[in-house]
C-alpha cells in the first residue's frame, strides 16, 4: 500500500521525509509590514524575526486553498492523510476538509482523512510520525484513523515565550498587561485544551523559572511516558530547547526524542526564544 502525508507549514518536516515523496508540507503564507512571505523552503527565520520586531502591525497568516489541498490530495496513492494545526487557530483544517470533498466527488472511494491535530508545530510532526509507524505495521485505513485519533486525544502540548509582542499586537494581550509583564519579566507557561485552544498555565519571572514550571507540568500531566515520543521545537533558540529537552529526560524515561527548528508560522507564534513541548 502506498501512502502521502500532507501537513501544513506549521509543522516541522523531518529532514528524512524531506528527501522522500511520501510526506509533502502544504504551505501557509505570511504578511508582515504589508510583505508576502510563503512558508516554504525559502522562509529565512532571521530575516522574518528581523521584519516582525521592525513592524508596529502585527504578523498574520493565511491557510492554503481548498483548490491548493485538492492538488495535493489527487496523487496516486492509495491512501491520503493530512495534518493541519488546530482547527481553533487556523482555518487550514476546514481548507483541507473541503479540499478532500472535492476530490471526493469526482473519486468517492479515494481513502482521504483529514486530522485535526488540535495543536501546531511539533505536535504535528508526532502525529506525522505515528501515521508512519502504523503504515508500516500495515494497518488498513480505518485502523490508522482509529489509532491516530486516539493518539491525538492523549497528547498535550506546552509552550513557553520571551518574546510577547505578537500576543499584544494580535490583541491578546493587552498593551498595559504586556509593559508589565515585560518590565517584571513575567514569561507565561501555556497549554492547549483538549479542543486545541491556547490557555495559561501558569506564570513565573525570567525565563529559566518559566521553562522549570513547564518541565514540571509536562512531567505531571504525563501518563506512560515510556511509550511516548517527547517533541521540542525552538524559536531560535536551540540550547535552550537542549536544556529543556534533557530536564524533561532526566525526570521521566521516553520511547525516544526529537528536536527541530521551527519553520515559518510556528516561529511567528513563538516569536524569537519561544520554545515548544508536546508529548
Amino acid at each position: 500500500m502506498s501512502y502521502r502525508v500532507v501537513i501544513d507549514s506549521c509543522g516541522e518536516l523531518l529532514d528524512r521525509w524531506k528527501d522522500g515523496e511520501v510526506f509533502v508540507s502544504a504551505h501557509l503564507t505570511l504578511e508582515v509590514g504589508g510583505e508576502q512571505i510563503v512558508d516554504d523552503e525559502t522562509f529565512n527565520q532571521a530575516s522574518f524575526l528581523k521584519k516582525v520586531d521592525a513592524s508596529p502591525s502585527c504578523p498574520k497568516s493565511a491557510c492554503p486553498s481548498p483548490e491548493y489541498y485538492r492538488e495535493q490530495f489527487a496523487s496516486e496513492s492509495d491512501h491520503v492523510f493530512a495534518v493541519t494545526l488546530s482547527a481553533e487557530l487556523s482555518g487550514s483544517y476546514n481548507s483541507a476538509v473541503l479540499g478532500m470533498n472535492m476530490v471526493k466527488e469526482e473519486q468517492p472511494d479515494k481513502k482521504i482523512y483529514v486530522f485535526n491535530s488540535k495543536s501546531a508545530s511539533v505536535g504535528e510532526t508526532l502525529i506525522g510520525m505515528k501515521i508512519e509507524e502504523c503504515e508500516q505495521a500495515g494497518m488498513d485505513f480505518e485502523k490508522i484513523i482509529y489509532t491516530v485519533e486516539a493518539y491525538i486525544a492523549n497528547q498535550h502540548t506546552f509552550f513557553v515565550l520571551d518574546n510577547l509582542d505578537t500576543l499584544r499586537k494580535n490583541g491578546r494581550l493587552s498593551n498595559l498587561k504586556a509593559f508589565v509583564a515585560s518590565a517584571l519579566k513575567i514569561k507565561p507557561v501555556m497549554g492547549s485544551t483538549e479542543e486545541g485552544q491556547i490557555y495559561q498555565l501558569d506564570q513565573a519571572r525570567g525565563m529559566n523559572k518559566a521553562l522549570v514550571k513547564m518541565v514540571d507540568y509536562v512531567v505531571e500531566q504525563t501518563r506512560h511516558a515510556e511509550n511516548r515520543v517527547l517533541a521540542v521545537s525552538h524559536c531560535n533558540s536551540p540550547e535552550r530547547a537542549q536544556m529543556v529537552r534533557e530536564a524533561i529526560m532526566a525526570k521521566m524515561p521516553v520511547k525516544d526524542s526529537i528536536l527541530l527548528d521551527t519553520a515559518g508560522v510556528s516561529s511567528m507564534y513563538a516569536n524569537d526564544g519561544g520554545i515548544i513541548v508536546v508529548i
